[in-house]
């Protein structure tokens, strides 16, 4: 597993970019009025507007994510360790996800690899 992203959702996309615009001397790789990208290393720092969870979307959880080649065998492999998936692999419009929480309660997404 690869460190692929950090997710922030916050109702202060403007503040939050200008925050790591500061901090990383970069400007973001793409942004909106609804987001900001940054990139640190090989890591995305995603900055996405807050919204109301609706029935079938994803919450807006802050969270972590790991790349794999196979979202499918990487979730397999992680239950026969005794964890548990919140969100098992599904299709998104960003590719392919699954979802857990780690002991304190923060989501952790396992992606493909671009």
């Amino acid at each position: 597993m690869k460190l692929h992203e950090l997710a922030y959702f916050t109702d202060n996309v403007k503040g939050m970019a200008d925050f790591y615009r500061g901090l990383l001397g970069s400007e973001p790789v793409a942004q909106s009025d609804d987001m900001a990208i940054f990139m640190s290393g090989g890591t995305k720092i995603f900055i996405h507007r807050n919204y109301p969870p609706s029935e079938g979307d994803l919450p807006p959880n802050n969270h972590i994510a790991f790349a794999v080649e196979d979202v499918d065998a990487a979730c397999a492999a992680l239950t026969r360790q005794g964890l548990t998936l919140e969100i098992p692999p599904k299709d998104y419009y960003w590719g392919r996800s699954a979802y857990l929480r780690d002991p304190d309660g923060h989501q952790v997404e396992i992606t493909k690899a671009m």
